[in-house]
């Protein structure tokens, strides 16, 4: 059994902000596993990224191919566990520390976000943090359905008598006390699968992030946040999305379509075997067309072909008109669930790419004209000097997760899911994000 008991999924207290601490991210994806090592250090304020505390410093970092994952679930434990056993082992070599517990996203299990409203009649008079607590819970509980778990709780404003807009309401006087906020659910199945994975290798969750939040944290500057902006995670089995409106997280939604389809798509539309096509993608995949694509042609080997068999002759026009259509499908769902949220009373707000099936020639373009807005790709932000292979948009998830403990106070944790992280290191290994329990 995973320690997933509750209603909500395991949360970080606030990071000490004068504490060096030692964290690790792992992001189990349909295509790769990632694990990323970092040494957060105390830095000053900045302009660009407010609400940053602590400089990251990478010090270890591995990915290798997902086994045992299915747009983002786990469908076979022990080879998902191999491999995570694997990547995690990479990352402590290069680090040359122990990760004894990881923090973890979750793109799985129908990605929710709702706007929830809570309020109650004051008992003292003035706002006590028992008060917001207690608001915020019961609305939690009430807007979770059965089988659905709690990723974030994210109190957005505050309203004191009917008048809205409080932004921190502690200490204030008023009857009536109402609360906005932002619960983002998921499966507990595939939120208990993942946690039951890592578990498996004698590692312990820290905490669980939404993969688009997380993503949201790694890319996003603080003018993006507050003017309103949509984060498109495009991973190989799941597109998830978190949208932005006043420097908030207000919505999250997802669904089972990603970058795989485009690598079968054209498999069977090629008739090759599915790693020539993920070779194809990689190299040439555009979903732009020209003129001259129809006359640039190149040799693809058939399934099941052998040694003499000829193979056989495309044109690059027919390889993007495969990938177009995919892209564009993707792109119509993503504008049918920003039509359902706060975004879309958003008109200036922009939207963020990442992910590796973000990276395909020509998506921006696409993106902006189907979607109606400003479109760029979105890569880490604020990590000083990273591995060429983290700068990428398809390391905007674990990059992220490195960041997220920072803002681990702006969330509702229940008390029961916090853990407190350990600073420091003992000896030659780091305590990688040790967590002291409490009644969990």
């Amino acid at each position: 059994m995973t320690s997933l008991d509750g209603v909500q999924t395991p949360k970080t207290r606030q990071m000490p902000p004068n504490k060096t601490a030692l964290v690790a991210a792992l992001d189990i994806g349909t295509s790769k596993i990632a694990c990323l090592i970092a040494r957060l250090k105390p830095c000053p304020p900045s302009d660009a990224l407010r609400g940053r505390t602590h400089a990251v410093e990478l010090i270890g970092l591995s990915h290798i191919q997902s086994r045992g994952v299915k747009a983002g679930a786990v469908v076979d434990l022990n080879e998902c566990e191999q491999a995570v056993r694997q990547a995690v082992a990479l990352a402590e070599r290069m680090a040359k520390v122990r990760v004894e517990s990881v923090l973890l996203s979750v793109s799985a299990g129908r990605l929710q976000g709702d706007m929830v409203e809570a309020s109650s009649e004051l008992r003292g008079g003035a706002v006590t943090p028992a008060d917001m607590s207690r608001v915020i819970s019961a609305g939690m509980h009430h807007a979770t359905p059965r089988g659905r778990t709690v990723l974030h709780v994210l109190p957005a404003t505050y309203s004191l008598d009917g008048v809205k807009g409080v932004r921190d309401p502690s200490g204030m006087v008023a009857r009536h006390f109402g609360i906005d906020m932002n619960v983002i659910t998921a499966d507990a199945t595939a939120a208990k699968n993942l946690m039951l994975v890592v578990e498996r290798c004698h590692l312990n969750v820290e905490a669980m992030a939404c993969a688009p939040y997380a993503s949201g944290l790694a890319v996003l500057t603080d003018d993006e946040a507050d003017l309103g902006a949509a984060v498109v995670e495009m991973g190989a089995g799941t597109t998830t999305i978190a949208t932005y409106s006043a420097g908030q997280c207000v919505h999250a939604s997802g669904f089972a379509v990603g970058g795989q389809h485009v690598t079968m798509d054209l498999a069977r539309g090629l008739g090759a075997c599915i790693a020539d096509a993920e070779r194809i993608k990689t190299l040439y995949g555009t979903v732009l067309t020209g003129g001259s694509d129809a006359r640039e042609v190149m040799s693809v080997p058939t399934v099941g072909g052998h040694d003499g068999d000829a193979p056989q002759i495309v044109s690059r026009a027919t390889i993007a008109n495969i990938v177009k259509q995919r892209v564009e499908e993707i792109f119509e769902m993503v504008r049918d669930r920003l039509a359902d949220s706060p975004f879309a009373a958003e008109p200036r707000a922009r939207v963020v790419l990442t992910g590796g099936a973000s990276q395909l020639t020509g998506i921006p373009d696409l993106a902006s004209r189907i979607l109606g807005r400003e479109v760029r790709i979105g890569r880490p932000l604020g990590f000083g000097r990273l591995p060429n292979e983290a700068k990428s948009a398809s390391f905007a998830v674990p990059t992220g997760l490195l960041v997220y403990p920072q803002f681990a106070h702006l969330e509702h944790v229940e008390p029961r899911h916090t853990r407190q992280l350990m600073t420091g290191t003992n000896g030659y290994f780091g305590k990688v994000g040790r967590w002291l329990r409490e009644g969990f």
